[in-house]
């Protein structure tokens, strides 16, 4: 079957972003074989079945329709590693929990091994391509590491970083604003890169695929994620403002979005940002800043991530004060569990933390998300040390498969993520089953807060003006 293949490229990982990366390359690229590989045994198997390992809009036709023609996953690594010309590495980079940068600094351990290993395995002659987010020069020690090979293997190291959006990653894949690959100056180098623009270029437009030195690409991803948090912590920030005045966070929005100078993305009013990629990369933008001897820099840079901390406490206290500052033994009930709607990711989701604040009160916590599997919030919670030490899991928090269940005899509801079916469902119903008063807590300003008041919810959303405290009558309008 090989002779069949132009091209053969291997990917290191499984995950979110490989998956959906390989499996597209895949359909775009018939006569390119793609195997995607992976330690966890159980991952690639649900790659291999009708039930895939990650949520995502489109990723199951994509993948039905290429898998077993030319895409293929696999736990042979070695096998993969040797008969690939290219390899794409998109192995996980989390934050550093210990040692020097703790906190901010990325961990690079599995990205070198991942590039040991590909100079222990490699037979001949490759490319590799940084898939993960890394810090800028990175490329420059993984080259060091791969040309060390005692076989006097060639690797060229290419940068080429995603941009795609967890909820639309097919879309961003098959139609990307642009696509981003950093090569250094050799020939060889170039002569790599070249062969990465004709892969993409099978259904990528020429004029979308920018090529710039290695260094310009491995921080051009840091900076954009930066960039689009920034908006995120900014709009949030002045939701805290528009509701102390009587201001409409949505209006504000819609006005300053208007400016072309401006533009309306990424300025709706939240609980808070999540994800895999904001928050650890603008913590690792903070650390290269800090060790740059670029203090301010990375203040500036901090005080995105500090807002964005601010806004989910800010939220959870605002549940326990307007409960009559008590909510030990209330039952409130968690609507999402995902940071975002259409992901089953649950990685820095607001959810965790805001159910963290709140089980600190004592609260009991339920939660419901129509995606997020029950052992993935057990871990979070675990990961995040949500429960209170000598508090038991299943005596303060219960996970429902039914968004009615979830919500009876609730003292308070919040809604945590963007789910199109909240904004469905029956809150009439809702309302008759809850413990009186009854409180709502829009997270994500999904819900016509005007109606839902109407149903007899004490009702109250991010940004928006709180009829009970600011009282906009011909006396207080000067």
């Amino acid at each position: 079957m090989e002779e069949e293949f132009e091209y053969v490229i291997c990917c290191l990982g499984a995950g979110y972003v490989g998956g959906p990366t390989m499996a597209v390359l895949a359909l775009q690229c018939p006569t390119v074989k793609v195997i995607v590989v992976d330690l966890n045994a159980e991952r690639i198997a649900q790659w291999n079945s009708d039930s895939l390992p990650i949520y995502e809009p489109g990723l199951q036709e994509v993948v039905m329709n290429a898998r077993g023609r030319n895409l293929f996953f696999s736990t042979d690594i070695d096998g993969a590693i040797r008969e690939a010309e290219m390899i794409f590495v998109s192995v996980n980079t989390p934050t550093k929990k210990y040692g020097v940068g703790a906190g901010k600094a990325a961990n690079l351990k599995n990205w070198e091994l991942a590039a040991r290993h590909i100079a222990k395995v490699s037979e001949s002659d490759k490319i590799v391509i940084e898939k993960s987010t890394l810090p800028v020069r990175t490329a420059h020690s993984m080259a060091r590491v791969l040309n060390a090979n005692e076989r006097g293997n060639t690797f060229h190291v290419l940068s080429n970083p995603e941009f795609l959006a967890e909820g639309t990653a097919i879309r961003d894949l098959m139609d990307p604003d642009r696509v981003l690959i950093g090569g250094g100056p050799s020939p060889g180098a170039q002569a790599a890169v070249q062969k990465l623009e004709w892969i993409y270029s099978h259904w990528i437009d020429e004029t979308k695929i920018l090529t710039t030195n290695l260094w310009s690409s491995e921080l051009s991803k840091l900076v954009a994620n930066a960039f689009l948090a920034q908006r995120v912590s900014s709009i949030n920030s002045i939701s805290a403002l528009c509701e102390k005045t009587g201001a409409d966070v949505q209006e504000v929005s819609r006005a300053i979005g208007m400016d072309s100078r401006i533009g309306s993305r990424f300025l709706n009013a939240s609980v808070g940002f999540g994800g895999s990629c904001f928050q650890k990369d603008i913590l690792n933008l903070v650390y290269i800043c800090e060790s740059l001897g670029l203090p301010e820099v990375a203040t500036y840079w901090q005080q995105v991530i500090d807002m964005n901390d601010y806004q989910k406490r800010r939220f959870a206290r605002q549940i326990v004060s307007t409960m009559f500052n008590t909510v030990d033994g209330k039952k409130i009930t968690i609507l999402g569990f995902a940071f975002k709607k259409d992901t089953g990711d649950t990685r820095e989701t607001a959810s965790v933390y805001v159910a963290k604040h709140l089980l600190a009160e004592r609260a009991r916590i339920s939660i419901y998300d129509p995606q997020v599997l029950e052992k993935t919030i057990r871990a979070d919670f675990e990961e995040y040390e949500a429960v209170p030490a000598g508090c038991n899991f299943d005596d303060y928090v219960t996970i429902e498969t039914d968004p009615y269940e979830a919500c009876a005899g609730a003292h308070c509801v919040a809604v945590m993520t963007e789910w199109d079916e909240f904004q469905k469902y029956d809150y009439a119903r809702i309302f008759a089953s809850m413990t009186k008063p009854a409180f709502l807590f829009d997270g994500r300003n999904i819900l016509n807060m005007e109606t839902i008041r109407d149903l007899g919810f004490e009702a109250y959303a991010i940004g928006k003006p709180n009829p009970m405290s600011v009282k906009m009558d011909s006396q207080t309008i000067f």
